[in-house]
């Protein structure tokens, strides 16, 4: 498929288990999506995202066939199971171009390689003593400004212009329907450097064919000068020696303090790096808690992309996102064949045992008795906003013995609902319900698929059921609040609270159809 790489993804459970997502058909949207990964699942331990479409099973083609019989063939596989699936934005970039993507031979192959779309480019251009060294015209009849009079050797040479090359825009801003003097104006205005986004004719007439609208999310940025850092690091003995700071003057998450000798100073990591994105996910509009637990989540390694001043700029003075630059390293990265993927380990970790559609869409009730080590659990949130969670339930203690698990959402304390009560307040609430605690939590998956149907979460739901077990036995007391600790350093065993975040994008059609796999 020309541009679109299906990635192929081997699953295995174990007997009783699930691959760890619901597989779901919605209102409104084309193919079989993932929804619901669980944490720590198969499907998600070997890299599937929410969106993702599936495309194949086993081999076979589903992407026409209804849902139920996607169902069983995922279920007449076994304990095994091998999918192709495609990311969201590139499954609905494929519908909307017409791309067939049940044949598996329509990539153009030129001398027995595959051939990419043509791309248009990003060009940065540092004025010199001379000026740039180039002119724009315009030609009559046809639209848009040209490169012309394009000085050998000189700034646009060297930064990739080309004669003849189409305009499309300057600094971030299209100017394709400017005048000739708009455009030179707009170049004048310019300080000492400028990023222009082009096309020359071959590209210019494959977009034009395909009738989609040039952008620079669409652009190779392998002409410009400056190139953001990919820093692989494994976590050691003191973490990965770093801080991870927000400054009022500066925008972004900046690293700062390189511990010398560290991961982060052995991997190229330098001080007042700005954070674009951790393990492929960009994190620009993630708040400093959310960051933090995302390098967190990472385990043992961590795959950073940062941006020196240099490079920020260059980028901001496009108004393009570093994340082009990841994008296009890993467009490089091809998928193991059908016959490999059969054959590649997968990790797997135990899941919740399976039950029915009707239970998995209930709350739970969880009753414990607080114990020498108290309840065993922690409380996460942030003071003074909405919403708390669940995290580091200690294996074998009250907590864990009634049911809670990390991530579940806290509904109710005491049967009082506590969704729109502060963090402070909560945990008040804890603090005083004496050497008993009665809680009402949901998992993350359940709790969002709950609230896009609108139906509220109390104990209605659990019909017959009134709680999950009580315990009782004499274990030291443990904190129910958040731990503290110096902001910023993620390698620390403690953390800030952390403001919850959902994983899952749910539909709030009532055609909505899943199924847990």
């Amino acid at each position: 498929m020309a541009g679109y790489k299906p990635k192929v993804i081997s699953l295995t459970k174990r007997p009783g288990q699930t691959y760890g997502f619901y597989l779901r058909v919605e209102h409104g949207e084309d193919g079989h999506l993932i929804r619901c990964l669980e944490m720590g699942g198969p499907a998600e331990l070997a890299g599937m995202k929410d969106g993702d479409r599936i495309l194949r099973v086993n081999g076979a083609f589903v992407d026409g066939l209804s849902h139920s019989e996607v169902v069983d063939l995922v279920r007449n596989s076994g304990a095994t199971v091998v999918f192709h699936i495609l990311d969201e934005a590139s499954y609905k970039q494929a519908k909307s171009e017409g791309v067939n993507l049940s044949d598996p031979h329509n990539t153009p192959v030129a001398n027995g390689v595959a051939k990419q779309a043509p791309k248009p480019k990003l060009c940065y251009l540092v004025k010199s003593t001379s000026g740039y060294g180039f002119s724009v015209r315009s030609v009559k009849g046809e639209q848009g400004l040209f490169m012309t009079d394009v000085l050998s050797g000189n700034v646009a040479d060297r930064a990739g212009v080309k004669e003849n090359d189409r305009l499309v825009e300057v600094n971030g801003v299209n100017v394709e329907y400017y005048t000739h003097e708009q455009v030179v104006d707009r170049i004048r205005l310019a300080d000492s450097s400028i990023m222009f986004l082009l096309v020359d004719k071959e590209t210019d007439r494959y977009y034009q064919n395909k009738r989609i609208k040039i952008e620079a999310s669409l652009a190779t940025v392998s002409h410009l000068p400056h190139e953001p850092c990919i820093i692989d690091m494994t976590k050691g003995s003191n973490g990965y020696g770093f801080l991870l700071r927000e400054e009022p003057t500066q925008t972004g998450h900046l690293i700062k303090d390189i511990d010398r000798g560290s991961p982060a100073a052995r991997a190229g990591l330098k001080d007042r790096d700005r954070l674009v994105a951790v393990d492929g996910e960009e994190v620009d509009s993630y708040s400093h808690e959310q960051v933090v637990e995302r390098i967190r989540q990472s385990g043992n390694k961590c795959c950073l992309l940062v941006v020196d001043k240099d490079t920020d700029i260059m980028y901001k003075k496009g108004r393009v996102s570093p994340m082009l630059f990841w994008e296009e390293r890993k467009d490089s990265l091809f998928p193991p064949s059908y016959t490999e993927a059969l054959n590649l380990p997968v990790p797997v970790r135990p899941l919740a045992p399976v039950q029915e559609r009707e239970e998995e869409l209930k709350p739970k009730l969880c009753k414990m008795e607080k114990t020498a080590a108290g309840y065993g659990f922690h409380l996460n949130g942030i003071q003074g906003v909405y919403g708390q969670y669940i995290k580091e339930v200690v294996k074998g203690g009250a907590a864990d013995r009634a049911g809670l698990e990390d991530d579940d959402i806290v509904v109710e304390v005491n049967g009082v609902n506590v969704e729109q009560s502060s963090h402070e307040e909560a945990v008040a609430m804890i603090r005083n319900s004496g050497n008993s605690l009665e809680m009402l939590v949901a998992k993350k998956c359940v709790y969002d698929q709950l609230k896009a149907k609108g139906v509220a979460i109390t104990r209605l739901l659990l019909g017959e059921a009134s709680y999950v077990q009580v315990h009782s036995a004499d274990i030291p007391e443990a904190c129910k609040e958040e731990k503290h600790e110096r902001p910023g350093r993620p390698e620390t065993p403690t953390e800030p609270a952390r403001e919850r975040t959902s994983s899952v994008s749910s539909s709030s059609s009532q055609d909505t159809i899943d199924e847990r796999l």
